[in-house]
């Protein structure tokens, strides 16, 4: 099978999609697909490929902290015009499969997906509608909420147009708050914050107009729950030496710990399985898509859903192949059963 990555992109993910993009391709090899590997917002968008069986492919280390977004609208520039015509979108066309290991920005909030749609162009993971579901942690959360699942107080305020808004004033005089930004992924900009001073700091800090979420923190322990068509994968147990599960934690080895199965018992690990199943379908992911939902409890051990990730990552340090493990699959079978979905 002909089978093109895009991994890159211009999201605050960038590193970390081509770290994942790295991943598959090698996975994709090992299964005897020829693959190529593409970065669409590159000034030379073909990074590898075609590769065939026995090629090597070569590592990609994700940095301590996220790229800066000064660069993003040149990104975009090209990104736009790689998907919309020339050489990178015949090659998709041509693909019997085309992977997306894109993370965050428009890999992840719908825009991808709704060009390669329009293109007729077929990818693996969620079509657009339920990207952009779900890319909006705001607008998810109410989703889920009407669906009837658990999820946390929340207030939404644009810092530079609006002033710090009665309901979030109250929510950190209550006790600490996670502040993030209401549209981005791995944890990107994730605050902690005791103080109505902190949290005015934090807003004069980002970027004027910038939505941000405001939301009590858990203090509870820390899931994850994976779900690949129509089937939940074991829970994942995300053990902190810090407050949050923030960017370096996430990709810096020895940052945090996972267990997978957690170390849970088995009625509690089935509810959270359930609801990770119902997030998925609540937010229009098919069982021809896969999710991953995270969970924190709060102080009396009861799980609220925190948000859904259209494509979580898929590097070595990720935590859907850690879940996969867990379920039995090795690495390269993963990869294989989200192409086939």
């Amino acid at each position: 099978m002909r089978v093109v990555i895009l991994c890159g992109g211009e999201s605050s993910e960038r590193d970390v999609s081509h770290a994942s993009g790295r991943s598959v391709a090698r996975a994709m090899l090992e299964h005897g697909h020829e693959v190529t590997l593409v970065d669409p917002a590159a000034d030379a968008p073909v990074l590898a490929g075609p590769l065939q069986p026995g090629d090597e492919v070569e590592e990609f280390a994700v940095g301590t902290e996220p790229p800066s977004a000064a660069d993003r609208q040149p990104l975009r520039r090209r990104m736009h015009a790689a998907l919309t015509g020339g050489p990178v979108l015949e090659l998709l066309r041509g693909a019997e499969s085309v992977f997306l290991a894109l993370h965050g920005g428009w890999g992840e909030d719908g825009h991808v997906q709704a060009l390669l749609e329009m293109a007729g162009v077929r990818f693996t993971g969620a079509d657009s509608g339920a990207c952009g579901a779900a890319w909006h942690k705001g607008r998810a959360q109410a989703v889920l909420a009407a669906a009837g699942l658990p999820v946390a107080e929340r207030v939404l305020w644009r810092p530079g147009v609006d002033e710090v808004p009665q309901a979030a004033q109250e929510l950190v005089a209550a006790g600490p708050v996670v502040v993030k930004p209401v549209a981005d992924g791995s944890s990107v900009s994730v605050h902690r914050v005791d103080t109505l001073a902190e949290l005015a700091q934090i807003g004069a800090e980002g970027s004027a107009g910038d939505e941000l979420l405001v939301e009590p923190f858990l203090p509870g322990r820390e899931f994850t729950v994976a779900v690949v068509g129509s089937q939940a994968l074991p829970v994942v147990e995300i053990l902190l030496t810090t407050p949050l599960f923030d960017y370096t934690a996430k990709y810096q080895p020895g940052a945090a710990s996972e267990v997978c199965p957690a170390k849970v018992p088995d009625d509690f690990a089935r509810r959270l399985q359930e609801m990770a199943l119902r997030a998925h379908r609540a937010l229009g992911f098919g069982d021809g898509a896969y999710s991953r939902t995270d969970f924190r409890c709060d102080g009396r051990g009861e799980p609220m859903c925190i948000e859904v990730n259209a494509l979580p990552g898929l590097t070595s340090t990720s935590l859907l192949p850690l879940a996969a493990g867990g379920a039995g699959w090795t690495y390269p079978e993963l990869i294989q059963r989200i192409v086939d979905l």
